[in-house]
Order: structure tokens, then C-alpha cells, then sequence
């Protein structure tokens, strides 16, 4: 993986650490200095500053104390409670902490080797589909003596000061931490793919079915080491870090630190009973202020679980921001989760694995509309289509969206399903089959699961002519060939004088057939239909036992030779080496065409093609002269 970590801003770390070794010199970072502007955008708020390095702040410096921890982090005089929140999950997931702090062995102080020591510190964010190597000198921000922002309960530890720094220099200050997205953070740390949940819009508190299985797939995700966010929504300003009675603050991200089904009982009657309590244990970036209601750390309820199974959660008694709470109240209080996943690519995994498509691309404004790649939301009808269009050719799963270093845009995914042979730009609305909502955040999820075809996804900013560069990344179970369309009708090339050019293009929309003639012993077929025209084929899937299936398949096709027929055969899948003929039917379309909508029965063949036989099609037909209309 970080065989193509990039260096930030071109600063190499090992390079500069030698230099300021050899110079006998403390590292200070030209790009990020100790100045007020890389604190602010909008000045100063919180006074004078005395940057200091952690051996002026104490006598015995380290990275770490005692490990690393979830209980490390408090989150000073910054609203990024969203990035503490983050950083408290990534601390439980030695795997993924590790990549974030590279060679931590080495970074770390040694006061046998005080030579070796250069205030230089590397740490690594996954941004925009690659690994970034941010290098920072270890000046922090103080007033008082103490740290402003980000710190551990040790006064000697530094590692989430320094972790906090590096993360501002690429956000380009302190201040613009100041409100963010977990979301954002969670990805930046793991290069995952973060999906955010309305737990409210789910109505989990209300369907029990569906809060269970919302459980399963949360303790999937923290079992298979992801990261996991929650927060409860403030609709108000007046309402943003606000305490509810319970304990919980709104407007503010905790970190989800563990997941468990509990056992109730004790000795060895609670290993025969099968009651498990669904369990989720927070942690408020504050370091306190915890929910005060059931399971809360001293509540009567945990006199219900043995000391052994106390012990294996790791109850406390502390104000140390961390609590547990049974799911069901989890849900009833809290309104959005978000669960960032470790999308499994490896070959070798036991677990299931996906296929990872990366492309990028960009929302350019143009004049000519045939150029323009920035048309805004489907509000703008006639702008919408000229967005960039990414057509995939199987059954995706999950996908999200990144943009790159771009003003912030409010942006969303669109899947249209579109001709199983489509090689060129949609130019007519097709069936949007998913879309994801329009959110004012850097990562947009969505996740569909669709039936096989091939789909168009139209990446979108809200509003027409809002520019900008952005990452799009599909998770598919097996194998896809993703391709910007880019082309709005077959091109001219030296071979069209010979061979001609498409007079006409048509799409074929077989929709459905009833009545087919039964093969099996229950009377029912396994059929699929071809479309041909002018020698190219579209073939659909197989529909399993039925006799009146209902295809839904289209193909497109460019004509040269507009008074030849369209081809329509229905077969039935017999096995891997024979199948039988259904019935077939030779349709003609040209622009001239009323009726759209066709009901026709089938035929037999060859010197018999005057014969029907059992069922009828449903087609639709659309034919126009001007080859970018469809």
C-alpha cells in the first residue's frame, strides 16, 4: 500500500530529518509556520500564543504513554469534536493507527539518543485515492503553558497534538477543523468508505426487526475493523453542543469504541439462557459528560451481567466520557451513524471480497452544451444530462464519491439503467433506479443493489456551473469495465465513405413476454431474449421458471440501413450446451412512428415463419434521425 505514499507538498521526511541532523538544528516547517495565520483565517480569538515544543512543556516527552488509547484524547478550544471522534476510533485499531502513524518506533523520543532527536514528526491521510506523507515540526500552540487544542490525559503524551497538527496543515490552518464531517475524517484515516445512516428517516427505534438487523450490520463493521460515528442532530444553533437531560450532548460526534451482545445471568446458568443484550459503547470527545440512563457506568443494570462479563467489557466507574448503552435507547436518542468500511479487495480473504474501480473526473463548465460537463441537479432539465456519465456494466453495491481540493459543493450520485450496448453519452432521460441525497460533504455513499445490466451514474453538483474534480470509486462483486462516456454519437472516420454512416439510431425496449410455451415438467421455461440490427446483438439475462417474464432489456442501435427489420428472438435455456427456440418476431421503426408501444406474437422460423406459436412481446420502439437525441 504505501509503496505510493506521496510526499506532501513535495517535503520528503526522512530527507529533512537528515538535513536538520546534520545541521545540528530543530526541523521548523517553512509551509506550516508558528505564525497566528496558521492557527486562523478569521483572526485571532483566544489571545497571545507561545508556540513550544513538547520538551519545553515537560521533562520527558514521548509519542506515547502506556500505548495508545481511546481514552488518550480531549478536545481543547476547537469545535472538531467530528476529527477527536475520529481519531478516538482509529486509537482502538492498532492495524489502522499505525498506518496513520508510521514508524511510530522510530518517531518516538529517546533519551538515550538525544542526538537523534530533530522536531520532526511524519504522519500519513488517505486523501483522494492515494496516501499522503505530511511532514510537521512539533511547535504547538499554547497559552498558559498548557496545549489550546488537542491533548492527552498525560501530560507528557503528544501523539494526538501532533496527529491534530498535521491534519490542519492540510486542511491549511487550526480554524478550519473548526466544523467538519466525521465521515470526511474517518475515510482520511483509513481510506475506506464511509456510509452515513438517518437513523431517524430508518425509524429504528419504532421496528424492532429493523433495528436488529441494523445491529448485525454494525457489529459487522466493528468486527471487521471499522470506524464508527454517531451523533444526535441539532436542527438549531441555540441546540449545537446543548445537554439533554440524559447526559447526551447534541450536535456533538462520539466515537463508537465497542459493540457486543451481552450476556444476562450469572455463573452458569447465563451460558444456558439465550438472552443477549444488543450493547454499543460511546465515547464523548470531551473526556466527560456521558449518557446517565440505563447501563450507564453505575446503574442498577449491570448488576444483571456477571463480574466476569463486567470485567471482558471493561466497565468503569469514571467520568472519563465513556459509557455504554443498550441499542434500543441508542437509537432512540440518537439520529445518524456513520459506519466507515474496510472494502476487503484481497484475493486471498476468507471473507467476501470486492472488485475496486477508481476514475476520475471533473465537472467543467462550457458554453456548447455538447461540451459542458457542469449541468447541475435534475431540477435543471435541461443542463442535467450534460453532467459527466459513467457507465458500468454489472451489479454495483457500493460506491462513493470524493471530491478534490475543491470549494465545498453539494453534490449526489445518480444510477440510471440504460441499454445493455450503450456506448455513447445519454441524451433523453432513462429509469433512474437510485440516487443518493444532495449533501454539503466531501464523501458522498450510496448503496444500491441492483438487478444485472448496465447503469449509468451521473456524479452531480447541485446547482449548473460549479466546477471541480472529483473521485469516484464503485465497489462491484464481480469485475466491471468502468468507462466515462465521452462521445456523443458514433464518430466520423476515414472508413465512412466506404463503409457509410448511421442514418438513424433506435432503441429497442423489450419489456416483457406472456404466454411462452411451458419446457419443464411444471410447465414453466427459463427464457431470454436477443435483440439483433445490422449484425450486433444484445442478449438478456436468463429469467428462471416463468412463462411470462418480465425481460425489461434494451439495446441501442445506429442504422445504415434504416428499411432493414429488427430481430427479436425468445429462447429457453436448456443447459450449458443446447437451447430451445421460443419464437422470434421482425419489427420496422423509422422517426415517423406514432405508436411506440407494440404487442406482437411470436413466429416460428425459417419456412415456417407464417406459423405462430405460444406468447407475445411487449415492445417499445423509438426511432430519430438525429443520433444524439436518445
Amino acid at each position: 500500500m504505501f509503496s505510493s505514499v506521496k510526499a506532501y507538498e513535495g517535503q520528503h521526511y526522512s530527507t529533512l530529518k537528515r538535513q536538520c541532523l546534520q545541521s545540528g538544528r530543530l526541523f521548523e516547517d517553512p509551509l506550516f509556520p508558528a505564525v497566528d495565520d496558521t492557527l486562523f483565517y478569521q483572526g485571532n480569538r483566544i489571545g497571545r500564543v507561545h508556540w513550544k515544543r513538547p520538551g519545553e512543556l515537560c521533562d520527558d516527552p514521548h509519542l506515547f504513554v502506556d500505548g495508545i488509547s481511546a481514552h488518550d484524547l480531549h478536545q481543547g478550544q476547537l469545535g472538531n469534536c467530528w476529527f477527536v471522534a475520529a481519531c478516538t476510533s482509529l486509537a482502538s485499531r492498532e492495524s489502522l493507527w499505525q498506518k496513520v502513524i508510521p514508524e511510530w518506533k522510530e518517531q518516538e523520543w529517546d533519551p538515550e539518543k538525544a542526538d537523534s532527536y530533530a522536531g520532526i514528526f511524519h504522519f500519513r491521510f488517505w486523501r483522494f485515492g492515494d496516501w499522503v506523507d505530511v511532514v510537521i515540526d512539533d511547535r504547538l500552540p499554547t497559552v498558559d503553558n498548557q496545549l489550546v487544542y488537542c491533548h492527552s490525559n498525560d501530560s507528557n503524551e503528544f501523539w494526538s497534538a501532533l496527529v491534530e497538527k498535521a491534519y490542519a496543515k492540510v486542511y491549511g490552518c487550526y480554524e478550519a477543523l473548526d466544523g467538519g464531517n466525521t465521515a470526511d475524517a474517518l475515510v482520511d484515516f483509513t481510506g475506506g468508505v464511509s456510509e452515513p445512516m438517518d437513523l431517524l428517516e430508518g425509524q429504528f427505534a419504532q421496528d424492532e426487526v429493523a433495528r436488529n438487523q441494523l445491529f448485525e450490520r454494525v457489529l459487522k463493521v466493528h468486527n471487521r475493523d471499522g470506524l464508527i460515528s454517531c451523533s444526535i442532530r441539532a436542527t438549531r444553533v441555540e441546540d449545537m453542543e446543548a445537554r439533554l437531560d440524559c447526559g447526551l450532548v447534541k450536535g456533538h460526534a462520539y466515537a463508537v469504541t465497542d459493540v457486543r451482545k451481552v450476556r444476562l445471568g450469572h455463573g452458569l446458568l447465563a451460558y444456558f439462557k439465550s438472552e443477549k443484550l444488543h450493547m454499543i459503547r460511546m465515547r464523548n470527545p470531551w473526556g466527560e459528560k456521558e449518557w446517565s440512563g440505563p447501563w450507564s457506568d453505575s446503574s442498577e443494570e449491570w448488576k444483571k451481567v456477571s463480574k466476569s462479563e463486567r470485567e471482558k467489557l471493561g466497565v468503569t466507574v469514571q467520568d472519563d466520557g465513556e459509557f455504554w448503552m443498550n441499542f434500543e435507547d441508542f437509537c432512540h436518542y440518537f439520529t445518524d451513524l456513520i459506519l466507515c468500511r474496510l472494502i476487503n479487495t484481497s484475493y486471498l480473504s476468507i471473507h467476501k471480497t470486492w472488485e475496486e474501480e477508481v476514475m476520475r473526473g471533473s465537472w467543467i463548465h462550457r458554453g456548447d452544451p455538447l461540451r459542458n460537463r457542469a449541468g447541475g441537479c435534475i431540477n435543471h432539465k435541461a443542463t442535467f444530462l450534460q453532467n459527466p456519465q459513467v457507465s458500468v456494466p454489472v451489479c454495483i453495491l457500493l460506491n462513493g464519491i470524493l471530491l478534490v481540493d475543491v470549494p465545498v459543493l453539494i453534490k449526489q450520485l445518480f444510477y440510471n439503467q440504460v441499454e445493455l450496448n450503450r456506448k455513447y453519452r445519454m441524451h433523453s432521460a432513462q429509469q433512474k433506479v437510485a440516487g443518493s441525497i444532495y449533501i454539503n460533504s466531501r464523501c458522498v455513499f450510496l448503496r444500491k443493489e441492483l438487478k444485472e445490466g448496465r447503469y449509468v451514474i451521473i456524479p452531480t453538483t447541485f446547482d449548473p456551473g460549479q466546477q471541480g474534480e472529483f473521485l469516484l470509486r464503485v465497489f462491484t462483486d464481480v469485475p466491471s469495465d468502468c468507462k466515462e462516456l465521452t462521445l456523443d454519437e458514433p464518430p466520423q472516420t476515414c472508413w465512412t465513405g466506404m463503409c457509410g454512416y448511421p442514418q438513424l439510431v433506435t432503441q429497442v425496449h423489450v419489456l416483457s413476454a406472456e404466454g411462452l410455451q411451458g419446457q419443464d415438467a411444471n410447465g414453466a421455461s427459463d427464457p431470454y431474449v436477443i435483440i439483433t440490427c445490422e449484425g450486433e446483438k444484445v442478449r438478456s439475462p436468463v429469467h428462471k421458471d416463468t412463462r411470462c417474464p418480465s425481460f425489461d432489456v434494451k439495446g441501442i442501435f445506429y442504422r445504415k440501413k434504416p428499411k432493414e427489420g429488427i430481430h427479436i428472438e425468445v429462447s429457453w435455456k436448456y443447459n450449458v450446451i443446447v437451447d430451445t427456440f421460443l419464437g422470434q418476431v421482425t419489427l420496422f421503426s423509422d422517426p415517423n412512428d406514432r405508436q411506440e408501444q407494440h404487442t406482437v406474437y411470436l413466429k416460428d422460423k425459417g419456412s415456417r415463419q407464417d406459423n405462430n406459436l405460444p406468447g407475445r412481446l411487449t415492445v417499445r420502439l423509438i426511432t430519430c434521425t438525429t443520433l444524439n437525441n436518445i
